[in-house]
């Protein structure tokens, strides 16, 4: 008889690419999970993985069982959703930020998950939204924040709020006025982000819209860098101006006036679409409770 533990086995080695991380991810040894697969491949009498390969390599039919096992598994966790209270239920949880959130509003969500959730593992991942989208799509991630920019049947997705930016410089790249229109904007040299942050995709696009031309920037896809370099009076960059008031206030930073102003960014909470799924519901409405940009880690 097939178990669920040989079927897990074989998911999260397919899913993970190795022995030695299905068995991290499934608090077991290396060699339990071997067990479990040659168990499977011995009773059918049928191998599930290519073994001239040195990688964990699935043949045909172990990438078709993969793929009927990723729904048994779900149904499983949703069954154990439905029979555990929130307390005792034991999971984990591959959670994908973006620099913005992990500087802002994540401890928040973390303390939120583990109120309603105190026994799920939070495995947190902070990268570019390309990055994490990439890893929802191959299924090794369960739930990223990101900007709005993907648009994917495969998975559901939640509004969780928005982020006002600002062109902001060092007061001693001000210049005469601070009011500035964007053309004006363009001719000076300018911090952006690059193709692979959600942010820079999205600024990038209204930019082409705008038919405006940006001839010198630096690409910088890391927000801590983007504010040292503003701060140092290298170039003027676009910012989260709410939970960097502070920089303002004390004349580290001066926010230009630019028409048009940048549109404000949405932010979203996206995950595999999972019928019944009551823990991604929770986290959606604990990510809607908790995301607030205009908080500051950093004092």
């Amino acid at each position: 008889m097939i178990t669920m533990k040989q079927i897990e086995a074989l998911f999260w080695v397919a899913r993970l690419g190795s022995f030695d991380e299905a068995a991290d991810h499934l608090n077991t040894t290396q060699s339990a999970i071997s067990k479990r697969i040659q168990e499977l491949e011995n009773r059918y009498g049928q191998p599930l993985f290519d073994r001239t390969r040195r990688s964990a390599q699935l043949t045909p039919l172990g990438e078709e069982v993969v793929g009927l096992a990723g729904g048994l598994l779900n149904q499983r966790d949703i069954i154990l959703q439905r029979l555990e209270h929130p307390e005792n239920l034991q999971r984990k949880l591959r959670l994908g930020v973006t620099e913005l959130t992990a500087l802002t509003w994540l401890p928040d969500l973390i303390t939120g998950i583990r109120e309603r959730y105190p026994l799920v593992e939070i495995i947190p991942e902070i990268d570019l939204s390309t990055t994490l989208y990439e890893r929802l799509s191959s299924n090794s991630i369960d739930l990223i924040i990101v900007p709005d920019i993907f648009q994917d049947n495969r998975f559901n997705s939640h509004n969780l709020g928005t982020v006002e930016n600002a062109w902001m410089c060092a007061p001693a790249l001000v210049g005469d006025t601070p009011d500035l229109s964007l053309e004006q904007l363009a001719e000076r040299t300018l911090i952006l982000q690059g193709s692979l942050s959600g942010m820079g995709i999205a600024y990038g696009q209204w930019f082409k819209a705008k038919g405006v031309n940006i001839e010198k920037s630096i690409t910088c896809n890391n927000l801590l860098g983007q504010i040292g370099l503003a701060v140092a009076g290298l170039a003027t960059a676009y910012l989260p101006l709410h939970c960097l008031e502070h920089l303002l206030d004390k004349q580290l930073l001066h926010k230009l006036n630019v028409t048009p102003s940048l549109p404000r960014m949405t932010y979203k909470a996206i995950h595999r679409s999972i019928e019944g799924d009551q823990f991604m519901t929770d986290m959606m409405d604990i990510g809607e409770r908790t995301c607030d940009f205009s908080k500051w880690i950093i004092h």
